[in-house]
């Protein structure tokens, strides 16, 4: 029998010891798991051991995980095909005639690539290789460049086919797919809201966004001849999510096709040799090994903390304060951008839905401002993508937002850490704004999968 603990004491030791070794720069699934078998051992007793194989063998018999896996190795043998240049200097020369075009090229680009590569790494540095250059030589506000950067490699957290998307389903036992279409529409909302932004403010003021000189620009033939370059990559993609989305394939073979697809496209631009499959290969063994990890040991962790009456005492704490469900919405979505200045998306994901979502399930949605709610069913899907939401603000938050560091690392000398921390605060703004409006009009979310599933 282990020490006597109330669960008020136990939060603020658990999760203070868990700030306080993060702080020190110790992975997350190692502390976590760490942790877990620490408090276990001091204050669980011998019922409680048998949360380590009841919480990690699902997860290992979970097929819906092999998706991850997939998914990066098409990710990464398509970025290794070289079609990150491609897309963007097709979309640059069709819209560099615009003021801050460039910058639009560089979201729509973006945009593009979350559905194909869904990488966020991968994404913001070639991007920040290709794109930043190629503003900054054109004159462009280097806050406008790299917050156009920024903002556009964080959808790939968001945009089918999302990494995010397995791994919240998986642990909310929801629908992938439904996941999956339920975040098209957000997805396509914030890249609309980041393009609308650099452009309306290049047309203010010229100067954060100047259009392509007369002589860089092509003619309409020679833009039509450019679009041959992206036509594999994109009908590999409209293939991997159409048959998601129609039903014909789950996401786990659609993530088998798309792998194979990958092999194709590689080989069609000449670019797949040894070389590159096996940097692919081991690129998607370390990312995979590092979130299975991360959710073995959070997975512990949590359990542990739940078995103790975790879940309960959040519950009571946040139904004390007096707010409606959506003042109490409000209170999880603050928590989770503290978290995302902190903790990678994994992280957060495995340590605060388990206790978020069934408090989510537990309430009444009845709308606000007059507006439709919804349905108990349907809270699971809306939440989650509510949540992936919200997560796209935990890359560009400061002090640790992992998009900012990714960007420092190929940006110019000139391109200090302070330009790209203030560049990522109008496009934080419009996350926020993205977030406000799938949480007042659910239907954002909830229209499409219904129309696909009925």
């Amino acid at each position: 029998m282990g020490l006597e603990i109330g669960i008020g004491w136990l939060t603020i030791l658990m999760f203070g010891s868990l700030l306080v070794l993060l702080m020190a720069g110790l992975p997350l699934a190692f502390v976590t798991g760490g942790l877990a078998c620490i408090f276990l051992f001091v204050f669980g007793n011998a019922n409680m051991l048998n949360i380590l194989p009841s919480r990690i063998f699902p997860y290992m018999t979970d097929f819906q995980l092999s998706a991850i896996p997939l998914f990066i190795f098409m990710a990464t043998m398509l970025e290794r095909a070289g079609l990150i240049e491609q897309l963007f200097d097709v979309i640059y020369k069709f819209l560099g005639g615009l003021r801050g075009g460039l910058a639009a090229a560089t979201i729509i680009a973006s945009t593009i690539l979350a559905a194909m590569v869904g990488v966020i790494g991968a994404t913001e540095v070639t991007m920040g290789i290709i794109a930043l250059p190629a503003m900054l030589v054109r004159k462009y506000n280097p806050e406008m460049a790299c917050g156009s950067i920024l903002a556009g490699g964080t959808l790939g957290i968001l945009i089918p086919p999302s990494i995010l998307a397995i791994l919240f389903a998986v642990i909310a036992q929801q629908s992938v797919g439904e996941l999956f279409i339920g975040a098209v529409i957000p997805g396509l909302l914030l890249s609309g809201l980041y393009i609308l932004y650099v452009t309306t403010r290049s047309y203010m003021n010229p100067t954060f966004g100047p259009a392509l000189p007369v002589e860089e620009r092509v003619d309409f033939r020679t833009k039509l001849k450019l679009l041959r370059g992206i036509i594999a990559p994109i009908i590999l993609v409209v293939l991997v999510l159409g048959v998601i989305f129609t039903g014909v394939a789950t996401p786990v073979e659609a993530a088998g096709i798309g792998t194979f697809g990958a092999l194709v496209v590689a080989a069609f631009y000449r670019r797949l040799n040894w070389e590159a499959v096996r940097e692919a290969s081991l690129t998607t063994l370390k990312a995979s090994a590092m979130v299975l990890w991360i959710i073995f040991g959070a997975s512990i962790f949590v359990g542990f903390y739940i078995v103790n009456g975790g879940q309960q005492f959040v519950t009571d704490t946040l139904l004390a304060t007096g707010l409606g469900p959506y003042g109490i919405l409000i209170i999880m979505m603050i928590v989770l951008i503290v978290l995302g200045m902190f903790l990678d998306w994994v992280g957060i994901l495995l340590l605060a839905v388990p206790i978020f979502l069934p408090i989510a399930k537990s309430l009444p949605w009845d709308g606000v401002f007059g507006f439709p709610g919804v349905t108990p069913a349907e809270v699971p899907l809306w939440f989650g993508v509510i949540y992936m939401v919200n997560m796209q603000m935990s890359f560009l938050s400061p002090p640790f937002g992992y998009a900012l560091f990714y960007l420092k690392s190929v940006a110019p000398p000139s391109v200090t850490m302070v330009i790209i921390f203030r560049s990522a605060i109008p496009f934080l703004f419009l996350q926020a704004v993205g977030l406000a409006l799938v949480i007042i009009f659910p239907e954002l979310i909830l229209w499409l999968p219904r129309m696909v599933y009925g």
